[in-house]
């Protein structure tokens, strides 16, 4: 190749790169600095198509611009539902807060302790819910709603890890499900963007809650070495 064309390839490489993070939800940086492209070290057929690149400590990176695309994918299929008829799972610890702000940003309903079995099947019980949709934040820990959702026939979305199957899952949103600044940035930006396509705020508007109101503020444990 000449380095003319060169030049012209370079050029139209960096100008759809510029164009795609213009049209982001949020800044790239956001998106880094919130840790949502850090997957786990495996991959499973399912979400390799959205694994960007491998780290040098194994880690598998998810593509920023494939969560963008699916978190907007995933809100305009939600924006059609009922928010009351909407109920969002989460068992995890980091989960609780954002699960909770995005049941208050939308008006959904938040399950952020322990799922009780027959919430969806099992109408002689107290905690009986009957969803129209169901959104859950882990596969992996949320397994007992999932499954529900699937005797049930309520359709899923799902945030999906590098180490998640699609198994029952009708919208998948790709990005770290575990970390907890991540899962604050997804759920702010979902809850943001479903009240944007319900025309209840302006296309670039904001919510009534703040970012920092989806995050929790469970911190790490710190290990203590013996003394």
């Amino acid at each position: 190749m000449s380095e003319e064309k060169m030049e012209v390839s370079t050029e139209v490489e960096e100008t759809t790169q510029t164009r795609a993070q213009n049209h982001l939800l949020i800044e790239r940086e956001q998106y880094l600095s919130h840790g949502v492209h850090i997957g786990t070290k495996l991959k499973t057929k399912h979400t390799q198509s959205w694994i960007y690149r491998t780290t040098s400590y194994g880690l598998f990176v998810i593509n920023i611009n494939a969560t963008d695309a699916r978190l907007r994918i995933a809100a305009k299929f939600l924006a059609k539902f009922d928010p009351k008829k909407i109920l969002i799972c989460s068992i995890r610890r980091y989960g609780r807060k954002p699960v909770a702000a995005f049941a208050e940003a939308v008006g959904a309903v938040a399950k952020n302790r322990r799922f009780i079995p027959g919430t969806l099947t099992n109408p002689m019980i107290d905690d009986y819910f009957e969803a129209d949709v169901i959104i859950i934040i882990d596969p992996h820990a949320d397994k007992q709603a999932l499954q529900e959702a699937k005797l049930a026939r309520i359709p899923v979305v799902a945030l999906i890890d590098t180490d998640d199957v699609l198994n029952t899952v009708e919208v998948a949103i790709p990005t770290n499900n575990r970390g907890r600044k991540a899962l604050s940035l997804i759920m702010y930006l979902l809850a943001r963007q479903i009240q944007r396509e319900k025309g209840a705020i302006p296309p670039d508007g904001e919510l009534s809650i703040s970012k920092d109101d989806f995050e929790s503020k469970i911190m790490p444990k710190r290990e203590t070495k013996p003394k």
